[in-house]
């Protein structure tokens, strides 16, 4: 039986004005025209502004491309779908038939979206600051567990070890072109995981640069996809 939206309004310490938009966060395309969808379009963008103000601020000595990467971490599907179900939300969800019939209430992405859809309706409801203010209340213990130590060293090290923990496989790295003449030449590397069928490409004036690259952006698919920290 699905709960009262309202319920969760008083269960998660928000109240909304506009009563009509928690209801309207919470109902995915499958029961109504009326969906959760353009209020999650406006919830990710806020949710990753916000996130990236607070590691701004948090990490002063952290290049773009480091917070970056933490960003990542904490913005994406499994970490939204955590706090999702920690929150007990997907009782509160509102699904057509065959979503319900399906478990959809259970499924990451739908979880994963109606946080967000939460958040647009915060924001429409009672604007910026309260946004803020509950998004640092739900990603909190995430930002303060986060230290630049691991994030310091070099990608491919990162990378190796992040494989290494989970008792996978070694990253591959296949050297797809070399082009130029000797004292100006261009690599590029092709880098694979076991965890994912996505590869990524690197390029450099040297192989190793190559594989740099390619276990950065490694990295970077690996924390948007799984929310895994290289």
């Amino acid at each position: 039986m699905i709960q009262d939206p309202d319920k969760l309004a008083r269960k998660i310490g928000l109240q909304f004005k506009q009563a009509g938009l928690i209801r309207q966060a919470l109902t995915h395309r499958s029961a109504h025209a009326e969906n959760n969808e353009r209020l999650e379009f406006l919830g990710d963008a806020v949710l990753g502004f916000v996130i990236a103000e607070r590691l701004y601020q948090k990490f002063p000595d952290a290049d773009e491309g480091v917070l970056s990467r933490l960003r990542a971490t904490l913005v994406n599907q499994t970490s939204l779908a955590l706090i999702a179900r920690q929150l007990e939300l997907g009782d509160y969800l509102i699904l057509g038939s065959g979503e319900l019939k399906s478990g959809g209430y259970r499924r990451d992405s739908i979880l994963s979206d109606a946080m967000e859809a939460l958040i647009g309706a915060l924001l429409i409801d009672q604007g910026m600051d309260a946004a803020r203010r509950w998004i640092l209340e739900l990603f909190n213990d995430q930002i303060e567990r986060l230290s630049l130590k691991d994030w310091m060293k070099d990608p491919k090290t990162r990378l190796q070890e992040s494989m290494q923990a989970r008792g996978l496989e070694l990253p591959l790295y296949t050297l797809k072109s070399v082009v130029g003449q000797p004292h100006d030449q261009s690599f590029v590397v092709e880098c694979r995981v076991s965890l994912t069928e996505e590869s990524s490409e690197g390029r450099g004036s040297s192989r190793k640069r190559a594989e740099q690259e390619s276990a950065e952006k490694m990295l970077g698919k690996l924390a948007e996809a799984f929310g895994l920290k290289g």
